[in-house]
């Protein structure tokens, strides 16, 4: 999906998010995006750990 939208089409989404947040509102905006990015990706890893954990378990389980 996000790949069918080519340079013009984020540069004319960076320009209408300029308009209308204004250039002082953007750096937080971005800095909020930027948070919450790295607070799911945080949560996925976690995620991904925690089943990867139990599945060892299981599989160890399974040989005895």
């Amino acid at each position: 999906m996000l790949s069918n939208i080519g340079v013009p089409g984020l540069i004319l989404i960076l320009v209408l998010a300029l308009i209308i947040f204004g250039p002082k509102k953007l750096p937080e905006i971005g800095r909020a995006f930027g948070q919450t990015l790295r607070e799911f990706k945080k949560s996925t890893r976690e995620l991904t750990n925690d089943v990867m954990d139990e599945f060892e378990e299981d599989k160890k389980k399974a040989v005895k």
